[in-house]
């Protein structure tokens, strides 16, 4: 258990081996990025949440440093901006079944495959399809 503080204001409070971050711990940095959670050899590993000035957050499981497994991630910044991903991620990517909803009320409703839209349905704000996804092509309804 400890703290550090670097000279640029970079600061740990938490569970330490060999050295290392590992186990609970809080990180901060100046520009006022945070991340509260689980750590392994200096990575976010476990559970974990992540936070940046702009409003972008996400909550869920790490691996390595990326995001891998369930987890909630919210766009606090450029055209992504309001957006909400609820699902299943694998090495940074979403991965596997999960909810887009778009600041707009739209939302994608299905799988995910290395990011990209894969199987699923898209939906208007009211609930209507406007779309079905099958093998990554989008066919209009």
């Amino acid at each position: 258990q400890g703290t550090y503080t670097s000279p640029d204001g970079t600061k740990y409070v938490g569970e330490y081996n060999d050295g290392k971050y590992h186990g609970q711990g809080t990180y901060t940095s100046p520009d006022g990025t945070k991340y509260v959670g689980e750590w392994k050899d200096d990575k976010y590993h476990g559970q974990g949440t992540y936070t940046s000035p702009d409003g972008t957050k996400y909550v869920g499981e790490w691996k390595d440093g990326k995001y891998h497994g369930q987890g909630t991630y919210i766009f606090g910044s450029g055209p992504h901006l309001g957006d909400i991903y609820v699902g299943e991620w694998k090495d940074n990517k979403k991965h596997g079944q999960g909810t887009y909803t778009f600041a707009s009320g739209s939302k994608y409703v299905g799988e995910f495959k290395d990011g990209k839209l894969w199987k699923g349905t898209e939906f208007d704000k009211d609930g209507n399809v406007t779309a079905t996804f099958s093998d990554g092509v989008r066919t209009e309804k």
